[in-house]
C-alpha cells in the first residue's frame, strides 16, 4: 500500500510539474533611427564614345542619397560608388570605373567635418554620423571603356550602395 501511495505521489508530482511549465515570450519592436532615401537618381552622360559619366558637365546627373539620423553618434553611413554595371550590353573590353562620394548639404553645422573625417577604402566612403539630422551625399561615377573603344548602344545601369550600420 505504501508503494502505491509513493508511486501515485511521484506520478502526480511529475504531471503537476509538467502541467505548470509555461513559456512567456517577450517581444520588442525597434524602429530605425537611421533612414536612407534616394532623392535624385543618377544618369550617365556620354561625353566621349568610350566614356560614361554622371558629371553635369558631361551631360550626366549625380545621384543624391539622403541619410536621416534620429539618434546622434549611433551609426556609420557607408556609401559605395559603382565598380561594375548591374546591366549593360555585352562589353568584352576592359571597363575602368572611378568615382567619389562627398557631402552635398547638411541640416546642422555640426556635420561640417563629415567629408574631412570620412574613411575611404576601395570604392567605399564611411562617415561617422555623429549629429542627428539630415545629410545629403552626392555620388559621382565614371566608366572608361577599353583603350578609347566606342561603347555599344544600349542601356547601362550601375548601383550606388548606401547603408546605415549601428555602432
Amino acid at each position: 500500500m505504501l508503494k502505491r501511495v509513493l508511486l501515485s505521489s511521484f506520478l502526480l508530482s511529475t504531471v503537476a510539474t509538467i502541467a505548470l511549465a509555461e513559456s512567456a515570450p517577450i517581444t520588442g519592436i525597434v524602429e530605425s533611427k537611421c533612414v536612407i532615401f534616394t532623392e535624385t537618381n543618377g544618369v550617365y552622360g556620354a561625353p566621349l564614345a568610350s566614356r560614361l559619366s554622371t558629371a553635369p558637365a558631361d551631360g550626366g546627373v549625380q545621384p543624391i542619397i539622403r541619410f536621416d539620423v534620429a539618434l546622434a553618434d549611433a551609426f556609420l553611413g557607408r556609401i559605395s560608388y559603382p565598380t561594375s554595371f548591374s546591366s549593360s550590353p555585352s562589353l568584352p573590353d576592359t571597363q575602368t570605373f572611378t568615382g567619389d562620394v562627398e557631402v552635398h548639404t547638411v541640416s546642422d553645422v555640426g556635420m561640417a567635418d563629415y567629408d574631412t573625417d570620412k574613411i575611404e577604402f576601395d570604392n567605399t566612403h564611411e562617415y561617422d554620423l555623429t549629429v542627428a539630422g539630415t545629410t545629403r551625399f552626392k555620388v559621382s561615377s565614371q566608366m572608361d571603356y577599353g583603350d578609347t573603344k566606342a561603347l555599344p548602344a544600349g542601356t547601362y545601369t550601375a548601383i550606388v550602395n548606401a547603408e546605415c550600420i549601428a555602432k
